[in-house]
């Protein structure tokens, strides 16, 4: 028996909104759209991964979701531009990650990372 994949559900009341922040901030295709539920993919593969914790590293809130992106940096700057609530600004954490949180259209806490 091998766990295949794990889905993130986050409550939306309006799941359309998520398409300029999921699409377009991180470019990421809808896959499949119910109506009541979109769901957003890239074509990359990781292994399934859940995390737990107590807080975020560096004294930061623990974010509902983590998405590593090849450009740190592009993600952050298309953020800012857009004007959107960054909730811990871009840093070079001492584990080796260059990283920002931000606030999802539905208020979850979004951290945007690259490994160093």
């Amino acid at each position: 028996m091998a766990v295949r994949r794990i889905v993130a559900n986050l409550q939306a009341t309006d799941p359309t909104a998520a398409k300029s922040f999921y699409g377009d901030l991180l470019g990421l295709e809808v896959v499949m759209n119910h109506g009541w539920m979109l769901t957003f993919a890239s074509d990359a593969s990781m292994k399934p991964q859940v995390s737990f914790a107590s807080e975020g590293g560096s004294g930061t809130p623990v974010p509902a979701l983590s998405i590593e992106v090849d450009d740190v940096d592009l993600i952050y700057n298309r953020a800012k531009t857009a004007g959107l609530d960054i909730v811990y600004d871009i840093t070079d954490e001492p584990w080796r990650v260059r990283r920002f949180f931000l606030r999802d259209p539905f208020g979850n806490i979004v951290n945007i990372l690259s490994h160093l």
